[in-house]
């Protein structure tokens, strides 16, 4: 089967390229820009282009393609604060012309969202169901959790009005090797081995459950693989709540221990329109019943690969910090 990978040169999307090429499929990447030499998989057909194009995102959707991943976005607190323009035009406009695309050329589509879709909502575990909490429209933070939230509208219509075989799965902190330090833990493990000081806001006290990349791949290609998965939204993630502040010190002390932790305001560093979530839990029963999903890497071993895997890939700790403070 031949499968197209949008935004496939990221961090996801290159663990789930590589699990595609193991399992013998014929792969698609289409992203903005072709991949540098360490990043590039042989034997895969790099498209690239503009995913607002749709004359350029039809040369890789094209009839004969089995399945369409759409990983494609703007993602990122820098980036949502910094670019929320171009943040609700990739996500919700990129989708579009992923669906209509893959609808003409009879794929079926996995569409990445995220946790950030239900937003401030306090009840946590979350099911897939639950509402959404938002702030303020003049709040530049909420732009990727709208623009995300409207995909999933736009792909359940699909669906239903359309009979677009399409399903949603919705990554909760993942992290692991090759992810751009700008995040929690890939943030951390740059600055750690940099020999930089690590960064918490607010005290670290927000909570999350981070999940290792291999164990969101292997769910994603478990609702790829299901036919009763059509229509369906899955939270994937571990349900293992740690805090900000214990995931910064495991990083520290599994790194040597030998970097301070600086505390930052986060009103102070990324202004007004910036907001945090105190927890972020999934609840991931349903698809650990409908797919025979559950999340297998501990945080302590899944820090340890990308630790790892960080040490011997040099020219990732030569990338910039991308983080916000």
């Amino acid at each position: 089967m031949t499968a197209v990978v949008t935004g496939g040169c990221g961090f996801i999307g290159g663990h789930l390229v590589a699990r595609l090429l193991a399992r013998g499929e014929e792969v698609t990447v289409f992203d903005s820009v072709h991949p540098p030499g360490h990043q590039r998989f042989d034997g895969v057909r790099y498209v690239a282009g503009d995913i607002l194009d749709r004359a350029s995102l039809a040369e890789a959707i094209r009839p004969g393609v089995g399945v369409v991943f759409h990983l494609a976005a703007v993602v990122g607190v820098d980036q949502y604060l910094t670019r929320p323009l171009d943040v609700i035009d990739i996500n919700f406009t990129g989708t579009r012309n992923v669906l209509e695309l893959a609808e003409r050329a009879g794929a079926r589509v996995v569409v990445a969202s995220t946790s950030e879709v239900f937003g401030k909502n306090p009840a946590v575990p979350w099911r897939e169901d639950d509402d959404r909490v938002l702030g303020s429209t003049a709040a530049d933070r909420w732009s990727y959790s709208s623009s995300k939230a409207l995909t999933e509208h736009l792909t359940f219509a699909f669906v239903r009005q359309r009979g677009l075989p399409a399903t949603i799965v919705r990554y909760f902190n993942a992290y692991g090797p090759r992810q751009r330090p700008g995040f929690v833990v890939s943030r951390s493990v740059h600055r750690a081995l940099n020999n930089r000081p690590l960064v918490v806001y607010d005290g670290g006290r927000q909570t999350r459950c981070c999940t290792y990349v291999e164990d969101a791949i292997e769910a994603t290609l478990l609702a790829e693989g299901n036919p009763d998965a059509v229509g369906q939204a899955y939270n994937i993630g571990s349900m293992a709540e740690a805090t900000v502040g214990e995931i910064v010190e495991l990083v520290r002390e599994l790194t040597g221990g030998t970097v301070p932790v600086t505390d930052v305001d986060a009103r102070t560093t990324l202004g007004r329109s910036y907001e945090d979530l105190a927890r972020r839990i999934p609840d991931n029963t349903k698809a650990r019943e409908a797919l025979g999903w559950q999340p297998t890497t501990s945080l302590r071993d899944g820090l340890t690969r990308t630790i790892d895997w960080a040490r011997a890939n040099p020219w990732w700790l030569d990338l910039p910090d991308s983080g916000v403070a």
